[in-house]
């Protein structure tokens, strides 16, 4: 197993796999309120079973190189999680994703996170465009695709239902080239 270390303040990424699943839930548990304001995450996790099975189909992604799932932890915490909710390597395109307990909340943890991912996606495996979507209403998730120096490419309106409710999902991307020359400059500044 690996675990990369997210700086200073004793947060590392390490995979997220079925084996965690108590570890999961008991995370889930104690955010599922604060996650599941934007997205379905929490409602895919009630029990071990569920739990497991999340985690199973994750496994499963990333043994047909399609997906991958990582879990952000602090102080020994899991307090979150990155993902790559879609993966195709020949066509040069992925999807990133994020999570993470209202605890955990203005550390910078999935912007670095989700740095690790990309530099990773594009520098190792090729990558062209890496996308982020997310709802419109979530604006600490679109925040991030900010930091990260991605662009808006439009919102798909009313695209998907959340609670009830239609919700539209903002498209953001960087492209390697842009991801190549932000983190020159960062290395340089």
């Amino acid at each position: 197993m690996f675990a990369i270390s997210l700086g200073d303040d004793h947060a590392e990424l390490r995979p997220l796999e079925p084996w965690n699943a108590e570890e999961y839930l008991a995370h889930i548990d104690r955010s599922r309120a604060y996650i599941g304001r934007h997205i379905a995450l929490a409602e895919r996790a009630t029990d071990l079973a569920s739990a497991r099975a999340f985690l199973q189909s994750y496994a499963d992604k990333k043994a047909t190189d399609s997906g991958a799932l990582y879990g952000i932890w602090a102080d020994g915490t899991l307090v979150g999680g990155v993902l790559f909710r879609t993966f195709d390597a020949a066509a040069g395109t992925c999807e990133v994703g994020c999570w993470l307990e209202e605890s955990a909340v203005g550390r910078g943890l999935v912007t670095r996170a989700i740095t690790v991912l990309v530099d990773w996606a594009v520098e190792v495996r090729g990558i062209h465009r890496v996308e982020w979507q997310a709802s419109s209403a979530n604006a600490e998730s679109l925040k991030v695709a900010q930091r990260l120096g991605m662009e808006r490419d439009g919102v798909l309106r009313e695209s998907h239902v959340h609670r009830g409710v239609r919700r539209d999902t903002e498209v953001w991307s960087v492209l390697a080239p842009q991801w190549r020359a932000r983190r020159e400059a960062a290395r340089q500044g």
